[in-house]
Order: structure tokens, then C-alpha cells, then sequence
């Protein structure tokens, strides 16, 4: 099976934290460099064919309906936990909008739900 490959793209410029989560859980991350970097997700998850991706800025929403809009990805957006996102993942959204959350956990957490639901590695 292909490997799990997810963009993430930071108003701030950051994801590297989450980015190593979803290493740690046998995916491939790729974080948009750059501030603004959310409003590119769906750029470069077109681009590099990738599994779902990971937006953040202050409302958890400009990159996920972003992508959403011009590319047609099943979004949900304005997350604040983990399991809301896991949720999302359940629910087969690739795009996911979150309010600052750089965390590790966030970035395992979703792609151990992906596997899981979808029986990937």
C-alpha cells in the first residue's frame, strides 16, 4: 500500500511538531513553508497527490475551505482537539482546519485513525 502522505500548511509558518507525529506514526509529511502557508494546502496536496491535509490559522477555517473550494476536498474545519479531527478522519474529510495546534500528538493521532480506517500503511 502506498504511505499515508499529508501536507501541512501554518498561517504562521510553523507544523513541524505535528509534521513529526505523523512521522512517528509511519506517514510522510510535507509542512508549505512560509506565513500564509494554509492558504497553499490545497495547492500542494493537489500537487503531491497527497492523503489529506492539515490547516492552521487563528480560526481553524481559511485553508480548509481554501482547498475545499477550489479543489472539491471534503473539508471540516473551526477544530480545536485531536478528536475532533480523528472524528473528521472517520468521516472521510481530506482536508482538516484547525486553530493553532502544533502539536505531535495531533499529527500521530490522525494518521493512526487513517490506517486504521482505511487499512493503509
Amino acid at each position: 500500500m502506498a504511505q499515508v502522505l499529508v501536507v501541512i500548511g501554518d498561517r504562521l509558518g510553523k507544523g513541524q511538531k505535528v509534521a513529526a507525529g505523523v512521522e512517528a506514526a509511519g506517514g510522510r509529511a510535507i509542512v508549505v513553508p512560509g506565513v500564509a502557508a494554509d492558504m497553499k494546502l490545497g495547492d500542494v496536496m493537489k500537487a503531491e497527490g497527497a492523503t489529506f491535509g492539515i490547516s492552521f490559522c487563528g480560526s481553524g477555517g481559511a485553508g480548509a475551505i481554501t482547498a475545499q473550494n477550489k479543489y472539491g476536498y471534503k473539508a471540516k474545519h473551526g477544530m480545536r482537539s485531536v478528536e475532533e479531527g480523528v472524528t473528521a478522519i472517520n468521516e472521510g474529510c481530506a482536508v482538516l482546519g484547525f486553530g493553532f495546534m502544533d502539536k505531535e500528538e495531533l499529527g500521530q493521532k490522525l494518521v493512526e485513525a487513517y490506517i486504521k480506517k482505511n487499512g493503509q500503511s
